[in-house]
């Protein structure tokens, strides 16, 4: 019996004009693509349906209500577990995370058995072409501060769109029950993977590996505001005060 393909899950909330075709197919290619409509107010639905006919190992996923990216990634991520995929990720649909990067970020995880999770890290540095505004670079290493403290760990990156997950007992009981973040569910999932937060199976921080990208580009017309950015450092220090009290 074949094993199978990774999925990917892109959840997308009024995204009918930004979301990228081609970028659709082109991550087609090298896993199921699962497209989940937050409950959009737009045409996103309709957009998704149509992209679902006519590509292949593309599908969608329409949510009834507007119920936040977190539960909208763990609705994907769930009806790719059940759909038999042993590696499941996500993905913004901005794809400011493009289809090559995500998919060089999958191999990694393939070709590596001692690995179950693959984060993509937004580095700056020589031969790289981060496109990045300095206010959220900032705001972005603040944030990560207050993660890797929440996470007893040293993670650069937790907000990158670029994630892969090998399916474990782990990842099962992280996913079992709704994030309680709604900006901050990155770090509280690697909190629940990690066995900061919550008393399921856990992982070893060594089966996590962050791997700067190539390539990053700030897509514009970002939902995540400066209220958003404070929000999300106010649920990340909820997150570590539960944390320590553990």
């Amino acid at each position: 019996m074949t094993e199978a393909r990774p999925a990917i899950v892109v959840p997308c909330f009024d995204e009918a004009a930004r979301l990228d075709a081609g970028e659709v197919a082109a991550l087609a290619r090298g896993a199921d693509v699962v497209l989940v409509d937050d409950g959009s107010t737009d045409e996103t639905r309709t957009r998704l349906a149509s992209l679902s006919r006519e590509l292949s190992n593309v599908r969608a996923l329409c949510l009834d209500r507007n119920v936040g990216k977190a539960e909208a990634v763990r609705a994907g991520l769930l009806a790719a577990i059940d759909g038999g995929a042993r590696v499941v990720g996500y993905a913004d649909a901005d794809f400011a995370t493009s289809s090559r990067e995500l998919l060089r970020l999958l191999s990694t995880l393939e070709e590596r058995a001692d690995l179950d999770v693959v984060l993509g890290s937004r580095v700056a540095r020589l031969g790289a072409s981060i496109d990045r505004r300095l206010a959220r670079h900032v705001g972005g290493r603040v944030f990560a501060t207050l993660a890797s403290w929440t996470l007893s760990a040293p993670v650069y990156d937790t907000q990158c769109g670029a994630k892969w997950l090998r399916r474990t007992a782990a990842l099962d009981a992280a996913l079992a029950r709704p994030f309680t973040t709604r900006w901050a569910f990155d770090v509280e999932l690697l909190g629940r993977l990690l066995g900061r937060l919550g008393d399921g199976p856990s992982l070893p921080a060594r089966r996590m590996l962050e791997v700067p990208l190539d390539a990053w580009r700030d897509a514009g017309g970002s939902k995540l505001g400066l209220g958003g950015q404070v929000r999300g450092a106010v649920e990340v220090a909820g997150l570590l005060v539960r944390a320590r009290a553990r």
